[in-house]
């Protein structure tokens, strides 16, 4: 049994040879789409019909062949209207394409790049101390506001001391001077106080939000300028006597 396709059955019209013994048949007298059922020996042969059958299901049909009509030969009359223009006498801005239209698109795109990469990277050329003043400089003639720009490495602890509230029982008053080393305006930080007893252990610990040790909207918004010192007073709970060492940091 062989597989076959069309192209095999036409190269000798339905005459094949056997790939395993040599010997040569006529696979179209055997030729069936599918195998008869198991078990079976040989396939029927097909028995020579008297008339060819017919064929109605046609999957192409060529178009009938038409010859081009011929083209009637111009006379020599049909030419006397015609007017050409030389070469060197058009007008060359007629013939020259339109560029300012791409031009000014590509102008556009680039500038809304330049626009979303400088939005995108906005914290690291505020700090930069050579960039950042220029658009400080510039966003203030136009009467613009910069986006706040945090870093707290910046933020240098000049002084702090803590001692019992004078006024409130069972408290503790925390005071400490910070400085800001940025050459940008930095938003007031997050304050993490941590007590701890003298083997170093933390007992106790208060993270307390700038509107939490701020009461001036103003000073809050405006936030720490470049170069500028401010004092700080943090009130907490007294954890008792355990806490004999305090550390702060800024987030």
């Amino acid at each position: 049994m062989f597989s076959v396709d069309a192209r095999a059955l036409a190269q000798a019209h339905g005459f094949v040879m056997c790939g395993h013994c040599g010997a040569g048949f006529d696979c179209i007298a055997t030729l069936a789409d599918q195998l008869p059922p198991e078990p079976f020996d040989e396939l029927p042969a097909h028995e020579p019909g008297v008339e060819p059958p017919q064929l109605e299901a046609a999957v192409y049909r060529p178009k009938p062949k038409t010859e081009p009509a011929e083209e009637p030969t111009p006379s020599r009359d049909d030419f006397a209207d015609l007017v050409v223009t030389p070469r060197f006498a058009r007008d060359k801005r007629i013939d020259r394409p339109r560029r300012w239209p791409w031009m000014l698109a590509c102008l556009l795109l680039l500038l809304g790049l330049l626009a979303q990469l400088g939005w995108a990277l906005r914290d690291t050329l505020i700090a930069d101390p050579t960039i950042g003043p220029l658009l400080q400089s510039t966003c203030n003639a136009l009467q613009c506001k910069l986006p706040p720009v945090r870093d707290v490495s910046k933020l240098r602890l000049l002084a702090r001391d803590v001692q019992t509230h004078p006024t409130v029982a069972g408290a503790l008053l925390i005071s400490a001077t910070v400085r800001n080393d940025a050459t940008f305006i930095q938003p007031w930080p997050v304050v993490d106080i941590r007590l701890s007893d003298g083997n170093g252990k933390t007992i106790a610990m208060r993270r307390l939000n700038p509107y939490e040790y701020l009461d001036d909207v103003d000073v809050l918004r405006r936030g720490l300028a470049p170069g500028a010192s401010t004092a700080l007073v943090f009130e907490i709970e007294d954890p008792g006597h355990q806490a004999v060492a305090f550390d702060m940091e800024f987030e």
